[in-house]
C-alpha cells in the first residue's frame, strides 16, 4: 500500500558540467555530460522510496524512448507506477541542467507532456487511502483537485510550487497545504497581491536557505537550523531531497525541529553528489548526522 503520493512533474535530464554558467554572449567549455530521470515529483518520490517509505506518483510522460527510460528508473527505485499517464505519440519534457563548478544550477527545457494529468484523470480513492500527499508544480486546476480531494479526506498534504509561483495561480491547493515548502524568493511571491487573501499564519512554512540551513514557521513558534557545511556539487535535487527528508520525519514524529536537521542532512548530502537522484538512504542520513555530533 502507498503511503505518499507524490504529484508534478516527470522528466527526463540532460546534465551538461561546466567550467562556469556563460553570460549574454559567452561561452562554457562542456567537462561532462549525463543523462537520468528528473522532475520534482519524481525526484520527491525516488528520495522518500529511499528512506523506506511506500511511495506512489501521480504525473505523465510520453511514448517515447526517454519516457520509457524515466519509468524504468522510477520502477527500479521501487516507485509505484499506478497513476503515471502514458500519453501516445507524445514527447517527454527534457530538461537540459547547466553545472558548473560550484554546484550551481541553471534550466533550459521543454515541457513536453509533463502537464498531461488533467483534474478528471485524478483518482480520488488512490489519494484517500494515502497518508500524505505532496505537490510540486504541475497544472493549478489540477494540484487544487488533488489537494482539496486529500484535504477532504482527511489526508495531509504539502507543496513546493516551485520556482513558477509567481507566474501561476496556486491559490486554491495552497489553501488545502498543510505544509508549504519555498525558498526566499518564493515566500516574497506568496506575499504578492495574487495570494494577498491567503493566511499562512495556521500552517507550517519551510523556507529552504540552501547550503545556509532552513527555518521553519508554525502556528505555534518558529525554529531554524544552519545547515551541514559540505562541498557542493551538484545542487540538482537537493530541495526536493531536503522535502523529501522533512516529510519522512513528520510521518513518524510531530517533532519538527528533529524533522528540519534530518531535512537539511537529506538536502547536503545530495548537494554533494552528481545528479538530481542523489538523494542519501536512511542509513547514509544516519550514519552522516551520527559524524555531527
Amino acid at each position: 500500500m502507498v503511503t505518499v503520493l507524490t504529484a508534478g512533474h516527470v522528466n527526463w535530464d540532460v546534465t551538461l558540467r561546466v567550467d562556469r554558467l556563460p553570460e549574454p554572449d559567452g561561452e562554457a567549455s562542456i567537462r561532462s555530460q549525463r543523462q537520468s530521470g528528473g522532475g520534482s515529483a519524481a525526484n520527491v518520490a525516488v528520495a522518500l522510496a529511499g528512506l523506506s517509505r511506500d511511495t506512489g506518483l501521480i504525473g505523465s510522460v510520453g511514448d517515447d524512448d526517454n519516457g520509457l527510460l524515466a519509468r524504468r528508473e522510477l520502477e527500479a527505485a521501487g516507485v509505484s507506477l499506478e497513476g503515471l499517464r502514458v500519453v501516445e505519440n507524445a514527447d517527454t519534457a527534457v530538461k537540459y541542467l547547466l553545472v558548473d563548478d560550484d554546484g550551481e544550477v541553471s534550466v533550459l527545457g521543454n515541457d513536453g507532456v509533463n502537464e498531461a494529468v488533467e483534474p478528471h484523470h485524478v483518482d480520488g480513492d488512490r489519494i484517500r487511502s494515502a497518508d500524505h500527499v505532496h505537490l510540486t508544480s504541475q497544472r493549478p486546476d489540477t494540484a487544487a483537485e488533488i489537494a482539496r480531494t486529500a484535504s477532504d479526506a482527511g489526508v495531509t498534504v504539502s507543496f513546493d510550487p516551485g520556482r513558477r509561483l509567481g507566474e501561476r495561480d496556486y491559490g486554491e491547493a495552497l489553501a488545502c497545504a498543510d505544509v508549504i515548502f519555498a525558498n526566499s524568493l518564493e515566500v516574497e511571491a506568496m506575499l504578492e497581491e495574487e495570494y494577498a487573501d491567503s493566511d499562512f499564519s495556521n500552517r507550517i512554512v519551510v523556507i529552504k536557505h540552501g547550503g545556509d540551513g532552513a527555518e521553519i514557521h508554525t502556528p505555534d513558534g518558529s525554529y531554524s537550523h544552519p545547515g551541514f557545511d559540505v562541498e557542493a556539487v551538484d545542487t540538482t535535487g537537493a530541495g526536493d531531497a531536503f522535502a523529501a527528508g522533512f516529510i519522512a520525519t513528520t510521518l513518524r514524529t510531530d517533532d519538527l525541529e528533529r524533522a528540519l536537521e534530518y531535512a537539511n542532512a537529506c538536502g547536503a548530502l545530495a548537494a554533494a553528489r552528481k545528479g538530481a537522484r542523489s538523494a542519501p538512504s536512511t542509513a547514509r542520513v544516519r550514519e552522516f548526522l551520527e559524524t555531527q555530533c
